[in-house]
């Protein structure tokens, strides 16, 4: 006879399933859907994020959970059974909390609102994206009074994102970032040397970039035997399983970066799917434990290792070899020091190293205003100018450039955008504990390879999947909470380095 645990077992088998079809879709609609069919593919999205919410908040699948815990009797540990069971706890506990007419409202919203970014964007025009992105801030809203609080409504819809952190604390590291990291940026304005990074404004041809992409990707560790690389609008990653996590770039023929820099952060994304457990497959246990852990991956590889000195040594012969024209009269260095180079700038995904963390303060604050209703929707496009020119000293000079850019307030995802900056913050303090622990990944690293650190990651963070959350998975890797200090320390070595200071 089954056990009551082989019973829930069997049920999150079917509603993962389910949730990994919808993935998909949404995968699909991204990369080659054709456009006609828009509207339906709303619907079917709609209908699958029904079915998977109805399906895990059911009262028999309550029965099953709790009797599954209680015929472990409380088992503790990190036994696949326990922390499987410990994580639909509290996964079912939130999920209850919404009610099947706000999840299929937010589907829905969600779902027109893509379409209506997607040509606001295009076309410079916030007023025709203004209408259903106030539908979103109030279901921004209502979520979180579904969720409750203690403190700020922020913290509710924060809490799905990265579990166990509040508002508060964010902002408390999120201010010490900025006082730390703001005179580095005022000194290498000041007194730092001229930086060229004119070798990546030119023309590039578009295959031969996703072919060194593809080249990049793999050295880094991403396995394309169990991936694969598409073209997204806003690049992106998706993981169906550990055997299939899939990547997107964005080509531009007069701009090298996005391609080089996009696909390595997207890879990283990808390696940490790709180092889950086998164990943990088809339950919610087989993904990245918190946004915030999952961005360190992507911003370790991107910035971490491929900004690094070593890694362009390594891998810069590739680059000219596919674009000799461009390129053949350029050294390592040069590169390195042009994918390095920081200046202000308008778009977030093409943000240098060290002021990224202030284009997502800059959408922290105004989140939190909004969920608030201390700003209006209306107002978005002036209050993003505002803080802009406040925090990097520049005004978008259109709002394709600015409030528009970015594709997340297409859903009610306020919460998502903080983690970002933490997953900056995550990506130091496993660096650096890491190269402690394994003193040959500064070596290997200054030979362009990731081997050791890779092997340390797969033990340390991915194969655990959401078993921990992610303070606790945290202070097992690095023997640590977290802390602005080794993300100080990193990018104050490497841009007085840069810049000479």
């Amino acid at each position: 006879m089954a056990s009551l645990f082989d019973s829930l077992l069997e049920k999150v088998h079917e509603i993962h399933d389910l949730s990994k079809a919808g993935a998909l879709l949404s995968w699909d609609r991204e990369v080659i859907m054709p456009r006609a069919a828009e509207e339906i593919r709303i619907r079917q999205m709609t209908t699958v994020q029904r079915f998977v919410h109805e399906l895990f908040v059911s009262e028999e699948m309550g029965e099953l959970i709790e009797g599954a815990a209680a015929e472990l009797d409380g088992a503790g540990g990190d036994g696949f059974a326990p922390s499987l069971v410990r994580l639909l706890q509290y996964d079912y506990e939130r999920a209850r909390k919404l009610p099947p007419d706000y999840v299929r409202r937010e589907a829905e919203t969600s779902g027109r609102a893509h379409g209506i970014w997607r040509d606001a964007r295009a076309a410079d025009d916030f007023a025709s994206f203004q209408p259903i992105l106030e539908q979103i801030v109030a279901l921004g809203q209502e979520k979180a009074e579904l969720y409750g609080y203690e403190d700020e409504p922020y913290d509710a819809l924060l809490e799905g994102y990265e579990r166990a952190t509040t508002t508060a604390e964010v902002r408390a590291v999120f201010d010490a970032v900025k006082a730390e990291t703001l005179p580095l940026l005022q000194a290498i304005q000041e007194r730092g040397r001229e930086v060229d990074d004119s070798l990546l404004y030119q023309q590039y041809d578009v295959e031969r970039q996703k072919e060194v992409a593809r080249y990049l990707a793999a050295a880094l560790g991403y396995d394309f035997e169990r991936g694969y690389m598409g073209t997204a609008v806003h690049p992106f990653a998706s993981s169906f399983s550990r055997n299939d996590a899939r990547i997107t770039g964005r080509w531009y023929p007069d701009f090298l970066s996005p391609a080089i820099l996009g696909v390595m952060h997207e890879s990283g994304h990808a390696i940490y799917e790709q180092g889950t457990h086998p164990d943990l497959q088809r339950t919610p246990l087989a993904r990245g434990t918190s946004a915030g852990i999952h961005e360190s991956q992507s911003r370790l590889f991107e910035n971490v290792v491929g900004r690094s000195r070593g890694w362009w040594r390594a891998h810069f012969p590739k680059l000219q070899e596919a674009f000799p024209a461009q390129l053949g009269d350029y050294t390592a260095e040069d590169f390195y020091l042009a994918v390095n180079k920081v200046q202000p700038s308008l778009i977030r995904v093409e943000a240098d190293e060290l002021t990224y963390n202030l284009h997502i303060i800059l959408r922290f604050e105004l989140e939190q205003a909004l969920i608030n209703g201390e700003v209006a929707a209306a107002d978005l496009p002036e209050a993003w100018n505002e803080k802009m020119q406040a925090l990097l000293g520049i005004t978008p000079p259109t709002n394709r450039e600015g409030v528009l850019q970015d594709i997340h307030w297409t859903w009610p995802s306020f919460g998502y955008f903080p983690t970002y900056a933490l997953g900056n913050l995550y990506a130091a303090q496993f660096y650096a504990a890491a190269s402690e622990q394994e003193p040959q990944i500064l070596e290997e690293k200054e030979a362009g390879k990731t081997d050791t650190l890779l092997a340390w990651l797969r033990e340390n963070v991915h194969q655990h999947g959401r078993k921990f959350p992610p303070a606790e998975l945290v202070q097992r890797a690095t023997g640590r909470a977290l802390s602005h200090e080794p993300f100080v320390a990193y990018v104050t070595k490497k841009f007085s380095d840069v810049y000479a200071l």
